[in-house]
């Protein structure tokens, strides 16, 4: 019997993921858990992340600063942790005036210190206004970490690190991405509930996708 092409399609999109997380495993997960180590260092010491992206991707962002301010599994203290496409006048009065380029790198002066760490998501690595929070923020000290598909693409180039998911579908990087969000805050969580004289001071490895 033919199957229904709706159900093959379901079929064929979780095997897509199933793929991608596979190589996310195999490639990802020590990136992953030494960001959270450096997130604990840095949150805890009184600095703040910043995140944006764009569509999908901002929601993501802003799903990853409601874990750090709220929680994620275990109480703990709010830590400062900022969306910056959630600020909703701040973002279309820099667009109207400034462009939508504009519109994160802006905040990123506003918002963010030297020491900082800044978060871009971005399926596609080529969004003009996240290259340019990026630029903007390792002139300003903070370190900058990103989210995308594929690689090479822009925004790699302009981050400090990265971490790529290797898929063709938007949706399949999306989902991919959530996944990460999730295990930097298991690795967040466990960091700051762990002594210091125990996890040390955290890793800043070069840039890799």
């Amino acid at each position: 019997m033919t199957e229904h092409p709706a159900l093959e399609a379901a079929h064929l999109h979780c095997r897509s993921l199933e793929q991608a997380l596979g190589r996310f495993r195999r490639s990802g997960l020590g990136r992953i858990t030494e960001w959270g180590a450096h997130l604990a260092t840095v949150l805890t010491g009184g600095g703040r992340l910043l995140a944006a992206g764009n569509g999908g991707s901002a929601a993501q962002a802003q799903h990853l600063t409601a874990e750090l301010v709220g929680r994620y599994r275990r109480e703990r203290p709010a830590y400062a942790a900022i969306a910056l496409h959630a600020e909703t006048s701040s973002v279309t009065a820099i667009g109207n005036d400034y462009g939508f380029d504009h519109v994160y790198a802006r905040q990123v002066t506003a918002h963010g210190r030297a020491g900082d760490v800044l978060v871009l998501l971005s399926t596609s690595g080529r969004s003009s206004n996240l290259i340019a929070a990026a630029v903007t923020a390792r002139s300003a000290g903070l370190r900058v970490w990103a989210l995308t598909g594929r690689g090479p693409n822009p925004l790699v180039d302009a981050a400090h690190e990265s971490l790529c998911i290797d898929a063709d579908s938007t949706a399949t990087v999306q989902e991919a991405h959530l996944v990460a969000v999730h295990l930097l805050c298991e690795a967040f969580d466990t960091s700051v509930t762990t002594p210091v004289a125990r996890r040390g001071t955290a890793a800043s490895p070069g840039r890799a996708s």
